[in-house]
């Protein structure tokens, strides 16, 4: 897996084209960057990019724009409606895949050195980059902003991490920090400036002082106008999307307009989203209102239809959820049919039976899933509809779970070959060795026994379903149950032929005993709905 790091720099540049596209541009000629997307806002006055590549790549990119914005954006005549304090405003760093935080500290550390000697300009670290508690918050850096820090600047308390202690006028200062993901999200009011930042102080975390917090943790807020669309906004950072969901943030927002008799017209992210935080809020409206949404495109539109994504902007969801737009390192389950097929064929030991067995099992479920679809909804079948909507849901679960394990076996096994091929020229190294082998052997026996984990978890719903489904599809869920069981067993001959090389006696004979006990649930399970077909057919 290839390292990706996120970087999203924020410059105090809304309204100029040109030096909006001049920034984009140095950024997409970087060697090894990506530039995912770039949101100017007018009354802002302010460009957030978000754009991603291996941890030199990015921190290559946020210089390069950096030294264009240096010779292009004057910040003597800026003028927005977000807290600002220099030309680059803040430039963090974000894990994606294969990097840990600390890999974006050093990201981070580099970049701001390089700023600090490069454009004599000064520095402050933030985040988990921080060099001081009270530096972590971006806030408490930029308190004050562009117009306080000609004497903040000078004070001890505020000396710079890198660079000079003195003002630059036409760049003021940056901040360049780690953090995890953080959403920029604002909903839209009919309403004044001042209504708008009352809901603000409502829902940020620090609410109105120490005295009076705010409701939604890790939120911060404020209200502000937007004149070019004749509304107010309630423009909100989720520093941590485990602690605050955006349909949380959406949600607490409603409730306070409506006490305050003001209207919610949609709202809009800005930048980038991750997937999981629009699925959550999908699955939030679906157990809410009771709705029967299973694929993850409907469940976009439903969000995208909830929150009002699209009422000043069109929510292009290839062009702004993460997932979407981040290059894809190649996956068995990418190739055509044909192609994986082909694969499995070769004198190559991956693809192998594990891939192909949660292959199967996938198939199995999505065929049983297909049945209970081709029964909900239709009118012949009404009477069932609630048991359909119950037990669907179950088999495309397992579906989808099963799906990354086709290439979770074939990189499991892959380690352990990695592990075989270790030095073991003394002591010292052959114990590295052996323990790299069983932590790959282990690995490479834990994802076929998440296949049958997964795979059995249907087997209730195909039960329920085999007994009332469609009789037009009595075939499907006769080869969706066998299926399924094949993958099972399939699963089950991969942990018995990898379970010898387990050192461990008792973790193997423990394995072997589950591993057992779950095929034979898979058969009994599979014979008794092939027995309810069975006599729906006579």
């Amino acid at each position: 897996m290839s390292k990706l790091v996120e970087c999203v720099p924020n410059f105090s540049e809304g309204c100029n084209t040109q030096v909006i596209e001049a920034i984009a541009s140095s950024i997409r000629n970087t060697s090894g960057c990506n530039l995912l997307n770039f949101e100017p806002g007018e009354s802002t006055n302010r460009t957030v990019y978000t754009f991603v590549g291996n941890p030199s790549a990015v921190v290559e990119g946020a210089i390069n724009a950096a030294h264009v914005a240096y010779k292009l954006i004057d910040m003597v005549k800026h003028k927005g409606e977000h807290p600002r304090f220099g030309a680059l405003d803040v430039c963090p760093f974000i894990p994606v895949r294969g990097v840990t935080m600390e890999d974006c500290i050093q990201c981070a550390e580099k970049c701001a050195d390089r700023l600090a000697k490069e454009l004599l300009i000064p520095v402050y670290l933030y985040g988990f980059s921080a060099t001081t508690d009270r530096r972590k918050v971006l806030s408490n850096i930029r308190a004050g902003e562009y117009e306080n820090l000609p004497t903040k600047i000078q004070e001890p308390a505020w000396k710079p991490d890198y660079g000079p202690t003195t003002f630059v006028p036409h760049w003021g200062a940056t901040a360049v920090g780690a953090r995890n993901v953080l959403i920029a999200y604002n909903i839209n009011l009919i309403s004044t400036k001042e209504q708008a930042h009352k809901i603000a102080l409502n829902i940020r975390e620090s609410g109105r002082g120490p005295s009076q917090r705010g409701r939604l943790k890790c939120v911060q807020a404020i209200g502000w106008g937007l004149e070019e669309h004749n509304l107010a906004q309630v423009s909100v950072n989720i520093t941590d999307c485990q602690a605050t969901k955006i349909h949380q943030v959406y949600e607490e927002v409603c409730k306070d307009a409506q006490d305050l008799n003001l209207p919610v017209v949609g709202s809009e992210i800005i930048g980038l989203v991750p997937l999981q935080e629009i699925l959550d809020a999908a699955n939030f409206y679906v157990k809410r209102d009771n709705l029967f949404v299973l694929d993850e495109k409907s469940k976009v539109q439903l969000v995208t239809h909830k929150l009002g994504l699209s009422q000043l902007n069109h929510f292009d969801a290839e062009k702004r959820i993460i997932e979407y737009m981040i290059p894809k390192d190649a996956s068995l389950t990418s190739l055509p049919l044909s192609e994986f097929i082909t694969s499995v064929a070769s004198r190559k030991p991956t693809p192998g039976g594990g891939s192909v067995s949660a292959a199967v099992a996938a198939m199995g479920a999505a065929l049983c899933t297909m049945a209970g679809q081709m029964t909900y909804g239709r009118k012949k079948w009404e009477e069932f509809e609630t048991m359909t909507r119950q037990n669907i849901p179950t088999t495309y679960k397992s579906m989808m779970e099963n799906l990354p394990l086709i290439d979770g076996d074939a990189n499991a096994f892959d380690s352990y070959i990695k592990a075989l091929k270790l030095p073991a020229i003394n002591e010292e190294e052959a114990k590295r060795k052996d323990e790299a082998k069983q932590e790959g052997m282990l690995e490479a026996i834990k994802v076929p026994m998440q296949v049958i984990s997964n795979a059995n978890t249907a087997w209730d719903s195909i039960r329920e379903l085999a007994a009332i489904v469609n009789m037009q599809c009595l075939s499907d869920i006769q080869v969706g149950a066998k299926c399924l069981e094949t993958g099972v067993w399939g699963a089950y001959q991969n942990v018995l032929i990898n379970l010898p090389k387990i050192n461990d006696e008792n973790l193997r004979e423990k394995l072997r005993t589950e591993a057992e006990a779950a095929v034979r649930l898979a058969e009994d399970k599979c014979a008794e709905v092939l027995n309810i077909l069975k006599e729906r057919i006579k």
